[in-house]
């Protein structure tokens, strides 16, 4: 194939993870600011956006708090690991391809698996963000898989 097609796929995949990392980043200070500041169920109802909130609204223990807020951090951190990838992605790095699907692809499978299939919550942001993760693997594995190695990835450096 084409090595500048496949360069393009690289960046597109790049773009896909910037904004996918950029919407975790934020989150997961959303997520982290419920508990920090004793409004567990806004943490919830912000997760769990296509419930009625007012079913949401109760006296949560303070482990709940502390598990959104280990879950926000998660979402922070992983979100700045892919956002980090998608400049490395831009660059042709094959590493950072494979860090990239590894943490956001896996953290958007248990998404899907809990959030999506269990139908607690809306399209937008959540299950778009499942898309952008998905298509970024599949671009980026499409560019390394079907390249010449030695040429695609070599001209980087």
């Amino acid at each position: 194939m084409n090595s500048r097609f496949l360069a393009n796929l690289l960046k597109i995949s790049a773009v896909l993870w910037i904004i996918w990392g950029l919407v975790h980043i934020l989150a997961g200070i959303l997520v982290m600011k419920g508990p920090l500041s004793g409004d567990i169920t806004a943490s919830i109802a912000g997760i769990a956006d296509a419930m009625d909130p007012i079913s949401l609204k109760m006296d949560y223990p303070n482990a709940v708090g502390a598990i959104l807020g280990q879950h926000g951090f998660n979402l922070f951190w992983i979100g700045i690991v892919t956002l980090i990838c998608a400049f490395y992605i831009w660059q042709k790095n094959k590493n950072a391809i494979f860090l990239a699907a590894l943490t956001g692809g896996l953290a958007d499978l248990g998404y899907f698996l809990f959030l999506d299939l269990g139908g607690y919550v809306n399209f937008i942001p959540g299950t778009l963000m499942t898309i952008f993760s998905a298509s970024a693997i599949i671009l980026s594995f499409w560019a390394y898989f079907k390249s010449d190695k030695l040429v695609l990835f070599e001209e980087a450096r």
